[in-house]
Formats: C-alpha cells, structure tokens, sequence
C-alpha cells in the first residue's frame, strides 16, 4: 500500500481541493484562501501562488520574520458519481511566509514550511513527519486518475462489475439495483465500491505495483481476464 507520506505528497500534488487557513484576528475563526496553484519545492515546503494584492500575501508579509502559524486542507472528492464521495483530506501546517525570488507578473508565492501533516483517507489515519513528506514521490497515476476512473465507469462499468466475482461470499448474491463503481486506482492497485443493498469497498491489488499506463493497460486486462473465468 502506499505509505502516508506518499499518499499525501500525491494530494498535495494532484487536482484536488485546497484552502489555507490563517489564523483570525483576536481569536476568531480561521479565515480561508484558496490558492490559484500549488507545488512542493525541493525541500519539502509547499508553495502556494496567490494574487499579489490578497489578504493571504498582507497577512504573511506583515507577519513576524517566521510568519503565521497557517494551515493547509485539502479534501479529495472521487471523481465519479457514487456514494460517500469525499476519499479523504490532508492537512498540512507551519509557518508561512513569502517567497523569495521571481514571481508572474501580480502574483506571490507564498511558502509553507511544513512542520507537521496528517492524513485522513481511505487507507486510515495517521501522521507523516515532515521529513517523510519532503522524501515522497506522488502516485504516477495520479495525474491520469480521474480521466481513468471516469473512463473504466463509462466504457468498462460491465468488466468493472464481474470483479464482484473475485471476493467471494462477501459480496453476497447481487440484487436489482447495484452497482460497481471504481473510486481509487494508484500505483499499487483499483478500489471498487460495491453499492446496493449494502455498501463496501473492494481492493484489488496489481501483482506489482505499475510504472506507467502502458502497464496499467496490462495490468487491468488480466485482472478483468481473471474475473471473466
């Protein structure tokens, strides 16, 4: 399985939601700013590109040397339609201060330096020390995950639907209704929801994890052949 570190360098890194938080004044709830974009540099920092004139740009640059204490959420929504949508949110917090260097024309960077990250997602719940986070590679596929997901549910849904057969007395006698959605599809393996009368996930993992879609390709033809027998 993908380890916590990897699998929130990949969320991070992918198309999913994000917002940072800093502190409100006095007390008051966090104010929230959505960043146009988002990378990790090479040390790990998360750089967050905001217009040069917003709240987020004033709140860092008029901040002590160190800045504020800021918190980065993201939530990752399955990008097909099925139920229980949310897969999982990352958090990521540290100070957070402005960029040195070159910038686009009206935009700043803004640099978080992440000193502690947790991860709440399908595989579970746990911590990723900063360190762990810099070292991380995010998932190949994750890049080419939706596009994929909503592929295999268009123009595979019936292939998607013979997995079923693969797991045994726990998928129960199929009734009028259900339905097989893909949700998650990683380096390591493609995870099902089975939906119906009762509602649970599959995992269905790769012999070997995958490189590239040339492999996936292959990969998935055999697991599809296995379940057709």
């Amino acid at each position: 399985m993908p380890s916590a570190a990897e699998r929130t360098r990949t969320l991070v890194q992918s198309t999913c939601s994000a917002v940072l938080l800093l502190p409100g004044p006095d007390g008051a709830e966090p104010c929230q700013f959505m960043p146009e974009s988002r990378t990790v540099g090479p040390d790990g920092e998360v750089l967050l590109v905001f217009p040069a004139g917003s709240p987020a740009v004033r709140a860092a640059t008029r901040a002590p040397e160190d800045g504020p204490h800021s918190v980065v959420e993201l939530t990752d929504v399955a990008p097909v339609s099925v139920p229980h949508r949310i897969r999982g949110r990352a958090w990521l917090s540290g100070p957070l201060t402005v960029e040195a260097g070159p910038a686009e024309t009206g935009r700043t960077t803004l640099r978080l330096t992440v000193g502690e990250a947790y991860v709440d997602d399908l595989w579970g719940a746990d911590e990723v020390a900063p360190e762990d986070f810099a070292a991380a590679v995010p998932d190949p596929l994750a890049e080419h995950e939706a596009e994929l997901l909503q592929h295999l549910h268009s123009a595979h849904s019936a292939e998607v639907q013979t997995l079923r057969g693969l797991i045994g007395e726990r998928s129960g006698t199929p009734a009028a209704g259900t339905a097989a959605v893909p949700v998650g599809l990683d380096r390591f393996g493609l995870r099902v929801r089975f939906t119906g009368v009762q509602c649970f996930d599959a995992r269905f993992d790769f012999p070997e994890p995958v490189r590239d879609i040339g492999e996936l390709r292959r990969v998935m033809h055999t697991l599809f052949e296995a379940a057709s027998h």
